[in-house]
């Protein structure tokens, strides 16, 4: 029989039919957990071009470390609770009250946080206050999201993100235009979208959530501390100083108005970077699922799938990128950035975007499996390498050649982490 003749009569059995079937589901799977993401993509990139006309160039390098430190925080959550809660509630765990109560900490420990490092990258109290409370409700909301996904009500994740995204565009719009645009105002139209977005998570989430001020014990947490996640916060510190210190660096050092031409930069890979963070949610239950199953060969065949949807939209980013910087290049570059700084910083922030993405799918993988402690040291190792190069770079070339010492930090995390995969599929594929 011909391989037409093969390819037909397959149809006609029916045989065919599953995998477009499923090729459908993953396809579906993915538009659905990536509409949330890129719908806060969206606002952010809208919402950074406003901050931009409407502001001076240091009050937006401020807002612009409002955006990685509160990225941080939601990593941190994830550490902490996103991936335990995953396993408990596959466990058949029933009582989940020590994560929210854990939450409630955790968000005010980041509030307190985020709230003295804008102080210190030149925020007034009143600034840093209202922006500190912006941290704490977000990580709520980002905890209420996962919440969703582990419960399987992935749409609820999708329109929390929604209505955070929706919120904030139009409160800024409002104030824009009405003339009433000022670095408060517009903080405090961040904390009012965080609030919309963790209403929207659900009633059931809100009530536990406010029952957790009672319920619960946070002694119930050590065993998870001890055993799991501790070795995730110290892998998301890591990555974190990996990932961003020259944000950090280039803020204490140079100032925020130094920061603001790399945020500029930065914008165009906006939707890349904010996929990389929400996609993880949704893959990691999946996964866990599967390995606690014995099914190996499903969670690596979502590795695959996970890595083929990050690099569709990495490519889609890179394409906006090159749309905006050929006919819209003054919706971003304003007169006081030189245009080939922007450029440079834009080709840096792509390679690095690759890198990484390239890793991701493996470093859920471990998660889902509870390997963060073998996770942890990788990154241990970048840090050490990223914060270095990116301060050598900085003191000797300036805030664009940073990033340089970044892309060095995240090679060695990618090779090491692809090292263990290898290690890991050979021991359990």
């Amino acid at each position: 029989m011909s391989r037409v003749a093969a390819l037909i009569a397959g149809f006609q059995s029916g045989e065919r039919w599953p995998q477009a079937r499923r090729f459908g589901g993953v396809m579906m799977r993915y538009a659905l957990s990536t509409l949330g993401p890129m719908s806060i993509a969206t606002a952010h990139f809208l919402a950074a071009l406003i901050f931009l006309h409407a502001l001076s160039a240091a009050a937006f390098g401020l807002f612009s470390f409002v955006l990685v430190i509160v990225p941080f925080a939601l990593s941190a959550t994830g550490a902490l609770l996103n991936a335990p809660l995953a396993r408990a509630a596959h466990a058949g765990k029933g009582d989940l009250s020590v994560y929210f109560k854990t939450s409630l900490v955790f968000a005010v420990l980041a509030a307190l946080i985020g709230g003295a490092l804008m102080f210190a990258s030149g925020a007034d109290v009143r600034l840093s206050a209202i922006l500190a409370v912006y941290c704490g409700a977000m990580t709520l909301r980002w905890f209420g999201r996962c919440h969703a996904y582990t419960r399987h009500r992935p749409a609820r994740a999708v329109a929390s993100d929604i209505a955070y995204a929706l919120f904030l565009l139009c409160a800024l719009c409002a104030l824009y235009l009405l003339k009433s645009f000022s670095e408060n105002h517009a903080a405090a139209a961040m904390v009012g979208a965080s609030l919309a977005g963790l209403c929207v998570c659900g009633g059931s989430f809100v009530r536990a959530q406010l029952l957790a001020l009672r319920n619960g014990s946070l002694l119930a947490y050590r065993a998870e501390w001890r055993d799991l996640t501790r070795w995730s916060l110290l892998g998301v510190v890591s990555t974190e100083l990996t990932m961003n210190a020259h944000a950090y660096l280039v803020t204490f050092i140079s100032g925020p108005k130094a920061f603001a031409l790399i945020a500029v930069g930065s914008l165009f890979m906006r939707p890349a970077s904010l996929a990389m963070a929400a996609l993880p949610d949704l893959e990691r239950p999946a996964m866990a699922r599967d390995l606690a199953g014995g099914k190996v060969a499903a969670a690596l065949r979502t590795v695959k799938e996970f890595r083929t949807a990050m690099g569709a939209v990495w490519i889609a980013t890179l394409g906006l990128a090159a749309v905006i910087l050929i006919w819209f290049p003054h919706l971003l570059i304003r007169s006081e950035y030189d245009t080939r700084q922007v450029i440079a910083v834009i080709v840096l922030y792509a390679a690095i975007m690759a890198v990484r993405i390239s890793r991701v799918p493996e470093s859920v993988l471990f998660q889902a499996a509870g390997e963060f402690r073998a996770l942890a040291w990788p990154s241990v190792w970048s840090s050490a390498v990223s914060v270095a190069a990116t301060f050598a770079l900085l003191l000797a070339f300036g805030p664009v050649a940073s990033l340089g010492g970044i892309l060095a930090g995240d090679v060695v995390m990618t090779a090491n982490i692809f090292g263990l995969a290898r290690r890991w599929k050979a021991a359990h594929a």
